[in-house]
C-alpha cells in the first residue's frame, strides 16, 4: 500500500481529537486539568473536545476521568474484516499456534508501518507489547522485514525515509545500509528473522505472503523465547513450515 503523502495544511481540530485519542490509549485515562496539560491549550477549550468526543461514543466518562469508548471496537473490525487475508489466515494462524505452541501473528503494511490484524497463542507462547491493531515499524520484527523486502525500492526508501530507523531493543538495526544488507539477504532466502529486535530474549522467523508480483500483502510470523527458538528449529524446521503456509495463503488469495 503506497504512503499518502504529508498534508501541508492538516486540520487543527481533527489533530487535536487524534492527540486526545492517542495519549488515552497510552495512559488509559485522563482527567480535563491532564489533557490540558498535555495539549498546552485552554481548559475550556479542552473541555469542549472532550464532551464533543464523548458525545459521540468515542470517549467514555467516569468519575471526572475519560477513556477510549469501545466504538472504536466496531471501526476496528470493520477496518480489519475489509482485508480479505484475515479471512484467508485465520485458520492458518490458529494451527500454526497449536503445532508449533508458540505465538503467531499475521500483519500487513499500511502507511508505511506495520499492523497487526490477528494473533493465536499456543500452548508456550510468551506475552509481549504486541497486540491486535498494534502499529509497529517495519523494520523491528520478523514479519515487518519480511513485508519490506518485499516491496518495491522506492517504497522501501520512502518508508525510511517518513518514518526513520529508531531502535527498540540494542539488537535492532538503526543503519540504513545495514538495514538493504538485510533486506537483500531476507529476498535470498524468503524469510526474515528477528533476533531480539523487537523485544530482548525473543527471537522470530516471519514469512511473507505476496502477490502474483511477489509483492508482500502481509506477513506471517512465529515468535519464542531465545533460548527455545535456536539452532535447527529457528532456522530450518520453523522457516520450512511458514513457507508452507504462506504459499498456500498466496494460492488461496489469488483464486478468490
Amino acid at each position: 500500500m503506497a504512503i499518502p503523502p504529508a498534508v501541508n495544511r492538516p486540520v487543527g481540530t481533527i489533530e487535536r481529537a487524534i492527540e486526545i485519542m492517542e495519549y488515552l490509549k497510552a495512559h488509559d485515562t485522563a482527567t480535563v486539568s491532564e489533557m490540558t496539560a498535555h495539549l498546552d491549550c485552554a481548559k475550556s477549550t479542552t473541555h469542549r473536545y472532550m464532551k464533543t468526543l464523548a458525545a459521540n461514543s468515542l470517549l467514555v466518562e467516569d468519575d471526572n476521568e475519560y477513556q477510549l469508548g469501545i466504538r472504536f471496537l466496531d471501526y476496528g473490525e470493520v477496518a480489519r474484516n475489509k482485508y480479505r487475508l484475515y479471512d484467508e489466515a485465520k485458520p492458518r494462524v490458529d494451527e500454526l499456534a497449536e503445532e508449533t505452541e508458540e505465538k503467531i501473528w499475521c500483519a500487513v503494511e499500511e502507511h508505511g508501518r506495520s499492523v497487526h490484524i490477528y494473533g493465536a497463542q499456543g500452548k508456550h507462547s510468551v506475552q509481549t507489547y504486541a497486540r491486535v491493531g498494534h502499529r509497529n515499524y517495519l523494520h523491528q520484527h520478523a514479519a515487518g522485514k519480511a513485508i519490506l523486502a518485499h516491496l518495491p525500492d522506492s517504497q522501501i526508501t520512502e518508508t525510511i525515509d517518513r518514518h526513520g530507523l529508531p531502535g527498540r531493543t540494542p539488537q535492532t538495526i538503526t543503519d540504513r545500509d545495514e538495514l538493504w544488507e538485510e533486506i537483500e539477504a531476507i529476498r535470498d532466502r524468503g524469510y526474515a528473522f528477528n533476533f531480539q529486535e523487537s523485544v530482548e530474549g525473543l527471537h522470530a522467523v516471519g514469512a511473507p505472503i505476496t502477490d502474483e508480483n511477489d509483492t508482500a500483502i502481509g506477513a506471517i510470523s512465529v515468535s519464542g523465547p531465545a533460548s527455545r527458538l535456536e539452532g535447527t528449529i529457528l532456522r530450518d524446521e520453523l522457516p520450512t513450515l511458514l513457507l508452507g503456509v504462506v504459499n498456500e495463503i498466496g494460492i488461496n488469495m489469488a483464486h478468490p
